[in-house]
């Protein structure tokens, strides 16, 4: 698995006018072809009465990557959407741009810019953020080790997720994978070798 991929945080969406078209752009994170699909005619079910309702979408897992100029001349709607995709770096995402006519002919180059822009203003909406492959992990200690402890796992990238308290103290808390040797070392010295983390999973985190 990758280290590090990009997406979007949720799903949203905007909109703006060109030469009397109106182009509303939404966006949904997805982790499969049916789901975007689904989204794909959720939108397509929404806007009925639309002119056109073009899309692109990209997913990890198994690199896959479809688009469609519904109805738009060839190359001036779904390759401009998948585009702005593709320049962002996102994956697990899909964008549809629709488009109420106006009335104007906007010629080609001007379609591929508001569908690009269409997909633009989606991705700003929703959020672009970076997702990290981590660790989820769990340390036991003591009371009188606990401030530190949590300290050391903060101060090496990672993030506490959950903190119990009973006869000692259970961390839970994730961590980018690559930092964990170096977090054990931390604990190894703090704790004189007594402790270091007990990793239970790996998962993609959103990391500020």
């Amino acid at each position: 698995m990758s280290a590090s991929y990009k997406t979007v945080r949720t799903e949203s969406s905007d909109e703006f006018v060109e030469k009397h078209s109106r182009f509303i752009g939404y966006c949904k994170p997805v982790q499969s072809e049916a789901e975007a699909v689904e989204f794909i005619n959720t939108i397509k079910k929404k806007h009925w009465d639309a002119r056109h309702n073009c899309y692109a979408y990209t997913l990890r897992e198994g690199q896959i990557k479809r688009y469609s100029d519904d109805g738009e001349p060839s190359g001036t709607a779904g390759m401009p959407i998948l585009d702005v995709i593709n320049r962002n770096d996102i994956v697990d995402a899909v964008v549809v741009v629709t488009r109420y006519f106006g009335g104007i002919l906007l010629g080609t180059g001007g379609l591929v810019r508001a569908y690009s822009q269409g997909c633009k203003i989606a991705l700003e909406a929703s959020g672009i953020v970076e997702m990290s492959l981590c660790a989820e992990c769990l340390i036991r200690c003591s009371y009188t080790r606990y401030g530190k402890l949590n300290t050391l796992i903060i101060e090496s990238g990672g993030i506490v997720d959950n903190v119990e308290y009973s006869d000692d103290v259970l961390i839970s808390f994730h961590i980018p994978s690559e930092s964990v040797s170096a977090l054990d070392k931390l604990l190894a010295d703090a704790t004189s070798g007594e402790l270091q983390t007990e990793v239970l999973s790996e998962k993609y985190f959103e990391m500020s």
